[in-house]
């Protein structure tokens, strides 16, 4: 009789530590969802680089995802950096040029926080991302900004970015060129310290 009471009170024990682990653990998945829907992450991306920095910061914040898109996507020819009469090189050297953007107002409403990718082209944010923020109420946000880039660090792009919008709250953020997963999450958890 008495082993009976002791495994009875074994599987009453294991029940109960189940059941307040899954309390716990909805209660981390409630406040994590929570936190997560005031954050969004924005990018721009041609050749996908930007894009799979993007996806990670996504998965790793389980904030939302937004792909600014040129209205008229830029084909290889566009995108030669070389040539002085590219579509890309005249809009960089057009400080005013603001290339046309699909489905360029986002509701920010619940949103506190955007992680803001883009690739580096000439030290700056490519000129569709002007589009994209004048597109949109970015005050009372905090923007973290990320880029991809073959050599360029991001300091010039976010020092022009805060010229153009001085009242924006951008944040200095990192060049992330095929960083893992792990890597991206370290760098968020200390952009909240």
């Amino acid at each position: 009789m008495n082993r009976l009471r002791v495994h009875l009170i074994c599987a009453l024990l294991m029940i109960s530590s189940i059941t307040l682990g899954s309390c716990a653990q909805n209660k981390k998945v409630s406040d994590m969802e929570k936190e997560n829907n005031k954050a969004l992450v924005v990018y721009y991306s041609e050749t996908g680089t930007t894009q799979a920095i993007a996806k990670k910061i996504s998965q790793a914040t389980g904030a939302d995802i937004y792909r600014i898109e040129p209205e008229q996507p830029y084909t290889a020819a566009d995108l030669d950096w070389q040539d002085n009469k590219s579509r890309s090189t005249k809009e960089m050297n057009d400080r005013t040029a603001r290339p046309a953007i699909k489905n360029g107002k986002v509701d920010f409403d619940s949103i506190d926080t955007v992680y803001l990718g883009y690739p580096i082209w000439w030290d700056q944010a490519p000129r569709v991302v002007n589009t994209f923020i004048e597109s949109n109420d970015l005050s009372d946000k905090r923007i973290i900004t990320f880029c991809t880039s073959g050599e360029t660090s991001i300091d010039g792009s976010v020092r022009q970015l805060k010229a153009d919008y001085p009242i924006l709250d951008f944040v200095k953020g990192k060049r992330l060129n095929g960083a893992p997963v792990n890597e991206i999450e370290k760098w968020v958890s200390s952009l909240k310290k």
